[in-house]
């Protein structure tokens, strides 16, 4: 399963589906809602020209909400629903940070992941 995969599956029962990579459609707007996309990672090179096992991910979340206190609690519900999930070795890289989108008036959350899954 591929690390999307995983990652809309333990984050849909949040926000009953609403989930997108990298950004929601324009026709959505229902909230709360997620997005995410992967930026990066760390890349595991062998000498011998072995094929790794594991990857790594690197991972944006976003949440969206109508105001500010609640995308943070919705991002402390994806924090503590990414950490033990079923194939992701997640480890937090840092605390939430909070956005505001002017244009659609959204209040949302960010945070990186990093994910060491099976490939």
């Amino acid at each position: 399963m591929s690390v999307e995969s995983l990652v809309f599956s333990a984050l849909k029962p949040l926000v009953s589906n609403h989930v997108w990579t990298p950004i929601a459609p324009p026709t959505i707007t229902a909230l709360p809602r997620i997005t995410f996309q992967a930026v990066g990672g760390a890349a595991v090179n062998f000498f011998e020209g072995n094929v790794p096992s594991k990857k790594n991910c690197r991972m944006q979340v976003n949440v969206w909400h109508n105001d500010a206190p609640s995308a943070m609690a919705l991002m402390r519900e994806v924090e503590d629903t990414l950490r033990p999930a079923s194939g992701l070795q997640a480890t937090v890289l840092g605390a939430a940070v909070q956005i505001y989108e002017p244009d659609t008036k959204l209040h949302g959350a960010m945070q990186d992941f990093s994910f060491w899954y099976d490939d």
